[in-house]
């Protein structure tokens, strides 16, 4: 594994970003400089806003919310919508009062809005939404224009349907829009951003021992709890390992089965943040942790 890094000394008047893939650590970090130095925890993870998973989507636990006070963590309904848009709206009065804010997650697109900006795209009419959640991956993938299809993870659906759904409504491309972007909310030059740059092998170590401790702390009750409400085509019950415990649930598999499948893509999902945060975040502080 490659060393790991010591992070600088971090100013405790300027907004702190902590970027990483699933299981790396940093929500520990966030906690640890909450607890040092002040500061308000900020969710930018787009699977932990939902009210419907805590021990699924690894949300801060109640001994960890008391330590330090943290915001946008299960605060929206599980069957609402919620974009970009709609997390960068609550979080740029943050920027402006209260504790400087610590905002951790692994959704990239939060960062991007907050530090290069977010193109003002019109709303999505619902008949356009409904067709769109009919298609396939494939075709949605087929009609986007190149200079969108060369920029976004084209085996991410919701980043592909997304990109779908801006090009029927407006008849422009995604990357178009976005050539025409505001400035941005939070420069990197007035904050403190550290993305976490973490060995593979290390990372699938610690991806497997979370999924146990998942088991444990109660993630088939969560799973439970949902069941007569769960809807595949919900952002929130595509949320990682999701997919794998209800079909378990529901005895369609094994629990060795869905363990091994919720791993699978966990690592797949893993390995695309840490592809995307290589590229677009090369002018962040690189942290290898220990």
């Amino acid at each position: 594994m490659t060393p790991p890094t010591s992070l600088p000394d971090i100013p405790a008047d300027r907004p702190v970003l902590i970027a990483g893939p699933t299981a790396s650590g940093k929500s520990a970090l966030a906690l640890q400089i909450a607890r040092t130095q002040g500061g308000v925890i900020v969710n930018a993870d787009a699977s932990q806003v939902y009210d419907c998973w805590q021990v699924i989507t690894a949300r801060p636990a109640p001994e960890e919310e008391a330590q330090a006070p943290h915001l946008l963590y299960g605060h929206h309904p599980y069957d609402a919508e919620y974009s970009v848009g709609h997390w960068l709206r609550e979080v740029l009065p943050l920027l402006k009062q209260g504790p400087r804010p610590i905002i951790v997650g692994g959704t990239g697109l939060y960062f991007s809005a907050l530090t290069q900006g977010l193109a003002e795209i019109p709303a999505t009419p619902a008949e356009i939404r409904c067709d769109a959640d009919r298609l396939s991956l494939e075709e949605m993938r087929d009609v986007l224009d190149p200079a969108t299809a060369a920029k976004i993870d084209l085996q991410n659906r919701a980043r592909v349907q997304r990109a779908y759904e801006v090009l029927t409504t407006t008849g422009r491309g995604l990357a178009d829009w976005q050539a025409n972007t505001p400035p941005p909310p939070l420069p990197i030059a007035e904050c403190t951003a550290i993305v976490f740059d973490t060995d593979k092998d290390w990372l699938e170590g610690r991806i497997r021992r979370r999924f146990d401790a998942m088991m444990t702390a109660g993630a088939m009750d969560e799973i439970a709890a949902m069941q007569d409400r769960y809807d595949p085509a919900l952002p929130s019950c595509r949320a990682i390992g999701v997919p794998e415990l209800m079909a378990h649930y529901q005895g369609q598999i094994s629990e060795d089965d869905a363990r091994e499948r919720a791993s699978i893509s966990t690592r797949q999902f893993a390995k695309r943040q840490r592809t995307w945060f290589r590229a677009r975040m090369k002018d962040w502080i690189q942290h290898r942790p220990a």
